[in-house]
């Protein structure tokens, strides 16, 4: 299993462009420097009036497939 750590500031306007569709990914940069990109979806049970705040553990199998995210 790996997991990246990453820090996450997403306001509500840019969820909304999320959640319709307009942008399905979420780039950012990983606490250990990586660039990292994942489905926007994974995020969505985060949300919260002032969008998506926080610092969140995402697992993933060996063959890079989601496996579950954690807020930290």
């Amino acid at each position: 299993m790996q997991e990246i750590i990453v820090d996450i500031a997403i306001s509500p306007d840019e969820w909304i462009k999320l959640y319709q569709g307009t942008a399905t990914d979420v780039h950012a940069r990983a606490r250990d420097g990586r660039s990292v990109r994942f489905p926007a979806r994974i995020l969505s049970r985060f949300y919260l009036r002032d969008g998506i705040r926080g610092s969140f553990r995402i697992l993933f199998d060996e063959q890079g497939r989601f496996k579950n995210v954690e807020r930290l």
